[in-house]
């Protein structure tokens, strides 16, 4: 799963270990994780990536217990963790993993009924809860798996990025997935796993998630008006040229470049003031993936 790893910090922050929000909220996410585990994947043999898949993958083949391989696989890269980038994640961390355990212990005393057989049915619902659990997790500060951890500490040594790093890892495993699994288990663990990461980008980055937007027009002071005083949003204006239009390339015109940070929930309604007020107005967007300081919606910390 792909996640958010936040700054250094020296010392543990006790207070938001303890946040009773974050207690509740890590709760439920351990909860609607067991039970994707056990109602949907363990049953159907299929499997998720990072270490949590590497887990599912050991426990299938070699049944060994899944708690211990969480707990083996995990502990080490978040100690990394705990170290090299948060002493408060590591912290939240390592605690998560040890009752995600813990609760997976407690669950072989408790009857968890297969809720389907069915392989599509699994592979979208069992998707769907194990990223809500896991993105609650996340909201909190917390990595419910080491795997990114490790990537976001080798990744300037290596050269890729971070999104590059976990598909080639992801590629790996689910490679040897098919070779010990069948093939079919993998696809269908793949598609798991796609939908738990869309879950967990919905969960953490939630629907007003941040896009930015660029508008180039001739009535840049009405809409720079329109975005401060209607909308409440700080701007930053470029001083550029307009113009250069294939038969007329010579002609252009000084003009401001206007860029702001928007709500997916406002973008579609800010463009269509600016189109009145412009027909002509280009606009491009792009999603951001986080965004603090200045003039925004206060957000949940991930």
């Amino acid at each position: 799963m792909t996640s958010s790893i936040i700054l250094k910090h020296d010392k543990i922050n006790w207070a938001e270990i303890l946040n009773p929000h974050y207690i509740i909220g890590n709760t439920i996410g351990i909860i609607l994780i067991i039970f994707a585990l056990k109602g949907f994947m363990i049953p159907n043999h299929f499997l998720d990536g990072g270490i949590l898949g590497i887990s599912l993958l050991i426990h299938e083949v070699y049944h060994v217990n899944l708690s211990l391989l969480l707990i083996f696989g995990n502990l080490p890269l978040i100690y990394l963790g705990y170290k090299k980038i948060s002493k408060t994640m590591g912290v939240h961390s390592m605690i998560g993993i040890l009752i995600l355990s813990l609760g997976l212990v407690l669950s072989n005393y408790v009857s968890i009924p297969v809720v389907t057989t069915d392989k599509i049915l699994t592979a979208l619902f069992a998707g769907a809860l194990l990223g809500a659990g896991i993105g609650i997790i996340m909201r909190s500060g917390a990595a419910i798996d080491g795997v990114e951890i490790l990537l976001a500490l080798t990744k300037k040594k290596i050269g890729l990025s971070m999104s590059e790093l976990i598909v080639i890892f992801n590629a790996i495993l689910f490679l040897t997935v098919a070779f010990k699994l069948g093939i079919d288990t993998a696809m269908f663990s793949i598609v798991t796993y796609f939908t738990a990461a869309k879950t967990i980008d919905y969960v953490v980055d939630g629907i007003e998630q941040f896009t930015s937007l660029t508008i180039i027009s001739g009535k840049s002071e009405e809409i720079k008006k329109l975005i401060v005083n209607n909308y409440q949003k700080g701007i930053t204006v470029y001083k550029g040229k307009r113009g250069f239009l294939p038969g007329s390339i010579e002609v252009s015109n000084d003009c401001d470049i206007i860029f702001t940070i928007v709500t997916r929930l406002e973008l579609l309604k800010i463009k269509k003031e600016i189109s009145m007020i412009d027909p002509n107005a280009f606009m491009f967007e792009n999603t951001i993936k986080d965004a603090n300081g200045g003039i925004l919606k206060k957000t949940n910390k991930h």
